[in-house]
């Protein structure tokens, strides 16, 4: 085995995308792949059985998510170097990608060239993140981040519930829904509810 190669174990659950991200990998440098998963429970043993280098990690996968296999690997290896490999960008799935253990987040259209430079820096030690994500993350900073009540709000707004309902399943006044709601559309910098919720989704706050 040569020791210069970074050994690399790649999970999605898409076959053509982990086919991609290998050849990728082995055309622009020194990399072994050594494995890859098609979920996240596979993701998690096959780490624990081969303990590669660096493992990129998609965040939607059946079984186990994305979030849950970075928090299970990070236990079983507080040192794993990870790197989130996502269709989704939004400062909340990136923040939670990081605060789960992941050193980066980067998105699939990512530049193979990059991409193999973002795989050798974390393989150092490095933690990189690319402009575009420090952007999002610095969102969650503004101050202006959707309480937890207020997101509950728009998730049964965004499901077809009139405030009358909302009301109801938060057992909460009519007067406090339409309080929340006025916050989260400043918040969100949104027109209305269809563009709150089109925000919220983008961002990662709520899932449709």
């Amino acid at each position: 085995m040569d020791l210069s190669l970074v050994r690399v174990m790649i999970a999605d659950d898409h076959p053509m995308m982990r086919d991609g991200i290998a050849n990728t990998l082995l055309a622009h440098g020194a990399f072994d792949i050594v494995g890859s998963a098609a979920d996240g429970e596979q993701a998690l043993a096959l780490y624990q059985r081969l303990r590669p280098d660096v493992a990129l990690i998609d965040l939607q996968m059946p079984v186990m998510d994305g979030l849950e296999a970075i928090r299970a690997i990070r236990a079983h290896d507080p040192d794993a170097r990870l790197i989130v490999l996502s269709t989704y960008c939004g400062d909340a799935r990136i923040a939670a990608a990081l605060k789960a253990g992941a050193r980066t987040y980067l998105m699939k259209n990512v530049h193979g060239a990059e991409l193999a430079a973002t795989v050798r820096e974390v393989h150092e030690g490095w933690h990189v993140l690319p402009s575009t994500v420090r952007q999002e993350i610095a969102a969650q900073y503004t101050g202006n981040t959707p309480s937890s009540r207020e997101l509950a709000v728009l998730r049964l707004a965004s499901a077809g519930k009139s405030n009358r309902e909302i009301a109801s399943s938060l057992v909460i006044s009519e007067a406090t829904v339409k309080a929340h709601m006025s916050t989260l559309l400043m918040k969100l910098g949104a027109a209305d509810r269809a563009h709150a919720v089109a925000l919220a989704t983008k961002r990662g706050f709520i899932e449709l």
